[in-house]
């Protein structure tokens, strides 16, 4: 009868705590670049080079084994993982195609949108001003940024204007004395 292995509770992959008690795939989609399709293709990758289900809990995998799914995780190329899941093909600066997960995507996809405001391109002015760079409608939406502008009685603003001019004035008075 196999012993009952002591299932880890957090598994640290890629510089990211992973739940122990999640499948392999599941656990896989907490790191940032990989999504369904992704985690699961690469857990079948583990499956086929450990012997170890896909589906099984992450904490109950050897320790051993952590280096060989985080290098799965970090070099899909080498594993025959098809290219147009990659979420970087064909790389502006490269022209590689690569898969890129955690704070490389971050850097990545900031210098992509620096580069665009660089250049002026559309996308670029976008994110210069804060608006939707999808092609959304603005007539309502997105109005966050500046302050509530309520509606103002003429009193109200005359009464806001006066003592701001006086102040002005009297400021300048002082200056010529």
């Amino acid at each position: 009868m196999q012993e009952q292995k002591e299932l880890r509770l957090i598994v640290r992959i890629m510089n990211k705590d992973l739940d122990g008690n999640l499948p392999i795939y599941r656990a896989l989609m907490k790191i940032k670049g990989l999504g369904h399709r992704m985690s699961r293709i690469m857990a079948y990758e583990f499956e086929k080079n450990c012997k170890i289900p896909y589906d099984q809990a992450l904490g109950s995998i050897p320790e051993e084994m952590d280096e060989k799914l985080e290098e799965i995780v970090s070099n899909p190329e080498k594993f025959n993982i098809p290219s147009w899941l990659y979420n970087r093909r064909k790389d502006y600066e490269t022209g590689k195609n690569m898969h890129q997960v955690m704070v490389d995507l971050d850097f990545s996809i900031r210098k992509d949108i620096e580069r665009m405001k660089k250049i002026k391109a559309y996308k670029g002015v976008r994110h210069m001003y804060g608006l939707p760079v999808r092609g959304q409608r603005t007539r309502s939406s997105f109005r966050k940024r500046g302050a509530t502008v309520g509606v103002v009685k003429k009193e109200a603003k005359a009464a806001a204007a006066g003592p701001a001019k006086a102040e002005a004035k009297g400021e300048s008075k002082e200056k010529k004395k």
